[in-house]
C-alpha cells in the first residue's frame, strides 16, 4: 500500500516513471487487489502495524498520556487566567483520561503475562505496573472530586487539587519513561528481538544459545601473519 499511495516529491526522482495518471493506475490496481482479499488480509494490508502487535497496550498507552497531560495544561491555564470555561473543558480531558487509563492498565496486565521478557526487565515491568496503578487511582480520585463538586474548585482546595494534578503528571512521565526503556533498550514486544524467558515465580539465568556461541567464535579475529603486535617479533626482525 505504501508503494501505491506514497507522495511523489522532487519531481518523482525517488520512484521510477509515473506521473499522476500512472499513480492513479497504481491506486486502482491496489483497490482491485484489495477487494479480492479476505477480511483479515484486508486488515493486514491496511493496518500492518496493528496486525503485527502482540497486544494492544502499546496502541492504547498514548491516549491517557495525551488526555491527562492535556487536562493539566488546560486546567492550569484556566486557573491562572480565571477562565471557568477552560476548566470545564479540562474536566472532560480528565474524565476521558481516566477511562482510557483504566483500559490501558487492563491491557498492560494482559501484556505483562504474554510478552516474553528476562529477569532484569521484569523488575522494570513491575515498577511500570505500580506507576500505572498509581496513575489510575489518582486520576479516579481527581475525577470523582471534580465531578461531585457543584462548582469549580477554588481557594485552598484548588491549591491542593493542582498539587495532586502536578503529581499525576509526574507519575505519567515516570511511567512513560519506563515503558520506553523496556521497548527501546530491551526490545520488549519487538518481534525482531529475541527475549530470554522469565518465570514470574522464580528468576532464571538463560545460558547462551548455540547460535550465539557460533557468532562469537566467527567474530574472533584470526592472526594471518601479516598484522603483528608482538614486540618480540619486531625486535627479532630488527636484529
Amino acid at each position: 500500500m505504501t508503494n501505491y499511495l506514497s507522495f511523489q516529491v522532487h519531481g518523482n526522482a525517488d520512484h521510477g516513471g509515473g506521473g499522476p495518471a500512472e499513480n492513479m493506475e497504481d491506486v486502482l490496481i491496489f483497490i482491485t487487489e484489495l477487494v479480492g482479499k479476505q477480511p483479515l488480509e484486508i486488515l493486514a494490508t491496511l493496518l500492518p502495524g496493528v496486525t503485527a502487535l502482540q497486544n494492544i497496550h502499546p496502541m492504547l498507552v498514548h491516549l491517557p498520556i495525551a488526555f491527562l497531560l492535556g487536562f493539566f495544561v488546560v486546567d492550569l491555564i484556566g486557573a491562572f487566567a480565571y477562565k471557568p470555561a477552560w476548566r470545564s473543558v479540562a474536566s472532560w480531558f480528565l474524565y476521558f483520561g481516566t477511562i482510557t487509563a483504566l483500559v490501558t492498565v487492563c491491557a498492560g496486565f494482559y501484556a505483562a503475562s504474554t510478552v516474553e521478557h528476562g529477569g532484569d526487565v521484569h523488575e522494570i515491568m513491575e515498577r511500570h505496573e505500580h506507576l500505572g496503578l498509581s496513575i489510575l487511582g489518582l486520576a479516579c480520585f481527581l475525577s470523582l472530586w471534580r465531578f461531585n463538586v457543584s462548582s469549580l474548585i477554588c481557594d485552598i482546595a484548588n491549591t491542593f487539587f493542582m498539587m495532586l494534578s502536578t503529581l499525576l503528571c509526574i507519575l505519567v512521565f515516570l511511567g512513560a519513561d519506563l515503558g520506553g526503556l523496556m521497548v527501546y533498550k530491551y526490545g520488549v514486544g519487538v518481534a525482531g528481538v529475541q527475549q530470554a524467558s522469565h518465570d514470574h515465580n522464580q528468576a532464571t539465568i538463560m545460558a547462551p544459545s548455540p547460535e550465539t556461541a557460533v557468532v562469537v567464535e566467527e567474530t574472533v579475529p584470526v592472526d594471518d601473519g601479516d598484522h603483528r603486535h608482538d614486540r618480540g617479533r619486531r625486535g627479532r626482525g630488527a636484529e
